[in-house]
C-alpha cells in the first residue's frame, strides 16, 4: 500500500453489545505519521476476550470513548512510515499491543499508531511468521506479569520445591504461565479439562487436575498439593486462600461478556478487602492484575521456539473475523485465535 492511502477497511465496533455492534468499514489514516506516531500495515492480529468484553461497553457511557472504535489489541506487520523520534524506520517488521482503548485497534489494513498513547512494539525476528508474532504480546506479558508477582513467594536456592497451581492451563495465558514457570525450575499443578490433560502436561504441567470430574475436584487437588502461589487464569473464589499468594487476571465475575483485571476492584468491594486483609498480613496475599507492558518481556519471546512454544489455535481471514471471534467466544480455544490481514 502506498503511503497516499486515506480509507483502509477495518473491523469497527460503535454501540455496546457484540457481536451486533462488530461491522466491516472504512477508516481515515492520514497521508504521513504525526511525529511520534507510525503508520504500520498489519499482517495479522491476535483476538483476546477483552475485545469482546470493550465492544459490551456503551461508547456513549462516557466522552472519552465517543466514536467508532477498531477492534484488536496485538498485531504484526511492516512500517510504512515513522513519525520523528520514535526510533523506526519504513520497511521495519514489528509486532506488538496497543493498549489504549481509544485509538486505533489491530483488526485494520493499515494502523495509525501513537507511541504515547500506550502502544508498545518491538522488531520481529525472522524466526517467527506474521501470525505467531501477533499471538504473543497480550497473552505472554500477561503471564510474565502473573509469575512476576509470584515470585515473591517462591525459594530462589530450590527451585523444584517452588509449587505453583495454574488454573486453566489450556487458556492461551495458562499456557505461558505454564512455560514461564517451568523455564524457572518451578513445579505445576494445573486446572483443565480432560480433554486438554495431555496437552497441559506437555507445556510442562507435573500434575493436572480435571475440574469436570466433580465439584470439588480442583479444591482438593490444590489442598494436597500444597503451593507456594496461585496463577488463577479462569475466575472463581473456591481456591482462594489456599496458598500464601493469590494472583488472578479474571477476578470475582462470572461472565465472559465483561471486563476482568483490576478495574473489577471498582466494581466488586470483596476483592478489595481480600487485598486490604493480605496488604496488611491478616490474610494470605491476593493480587487481581492486567499486564506490565515491558519491553524486555516482550524482547524474551523472540528466543522462544516457534515450533513448540507458540500455540496457536485457528487462524482465519480478515473478511471471517466474525467467525474468528466466535470460535474464540466458545471458550474452548486451545492457544491463541489469529486474523491475517492480506495487504494490497
Amino acid at each position: 500500500m502506498s503511503q497516499s492511502l486515506t480509507k483502509v477497511k477495518s473491523w469497527v465496533h460503535t454501540i455496546a453489545g457484540y457481536p451486533q455492534t462488530l461491522k466491516l468499514s472504512e477508516i481515515e489514516i492520514p497521508p504521513a505519521p504525526a511525529p511520534g506516531h507510525i503508520l504500520i500495515q498489519l499482517r495479522a492480529a491476535a483476538l483476546n476476550p477483552v475485545d469482546i468484553q470493550l465492544m459490551n461497553i456503551p461508547l456513549n457511557s462516557l466522552p472519552y470513548l465517543n466514536g467508532p472504535k477498531v477492534a484488536g489489541r496485538d498485531f504484526a506487520g511492516t512500517i510504512l512510515a515513522a513519525g520523528e523520534d520514535t526510533g523506526f524506520e519504513k520497511g521495519d517488521e514489528v509486532f506488538g499491543i496497543s493498549m489504549a482503548i481509544n485509538g486505533t485497534g489491530s483488526l485494520t489494513e493499515v494502523a495509525d499508531i501513537d507511541l504515547r498513547a500506550g502502544a508498545m512494539f518491538i522488531k520481529k525476528p525472522r524466526s517467527l511468521s506474521w501470525t505467531q508474532a501477533a499471538s504473543l504480546p497480550l497473552v505472554y506479558l500477561t503471564a510474565r506479569t502473573t509469575v512476576e508477582k509470584c515470585k515473591p513467594y517462591m525459594k530462589a536456592s530450590a527451585p523444584s520445591d517452588n509449587k505453583l497451581v495454574v488454573l486453566g492451563g489450556s487458556s492461551a495465558t495458562g499456557i505461558y504461565t505454564i512455560q514461564i514457570a517451568k523455564s524457572l525450575g518451578w513445579t505445576i499443578l494445573s486446572s483443565c479439562s480432560g480433554r486438554n490433560a495431555e496437552f497441559v502436561k506437555g507445556l510442562g504441567a507435573s500434575q493436572v487436575v480435571d475440574y469436570t470430574t466433580s465439584p470439588t475436584a480442583v479444591v482438593d487437588a490444590v489442598t494436597k498439593f500444597s503451593p507456594s502461589a496461585i496463577a488463577d487464569c479462569v475466575g472463581g473464589t473456591e481456591c482462594i486462600g489456599l496458598a500464601p499468594q493469590f494472583v488472578t487476571i479474571v477476578g470475582d465475575k462470572t461472565s465472559r461478556d465483561t471486563m476482568g483485571g483490576s478495574a473489577l476492584y471498582l466494581t466488586h468491594p470483596r476483592m478489595v478487602l481480600r487485598w486490604l486483609m493480605g496488604y496488611l498480613g491478616l490474610s494470605n496475599s491476593y493480587e487481581c492484575i492486567i499486564l506490565d507492558a515491558k519491553k524486555e518481556w516482550l524482547e524474551e519471546t523472540t528466543k522462544l521456539d516457534p515450533g513448540k512454544d507458540i500455540i496457536i489455535d485457528s487462524v482465519f481471514d480478515f473478511d471471517k473475523t466474525q467467525d474468528a471471534y466466535e470460535r474464540l467466544n466458545t471458550g474452548r480455544a486451545r492457544g491463541k485465535v489469529v486474523v491475517e490481514i492480506k495487504g494490497s
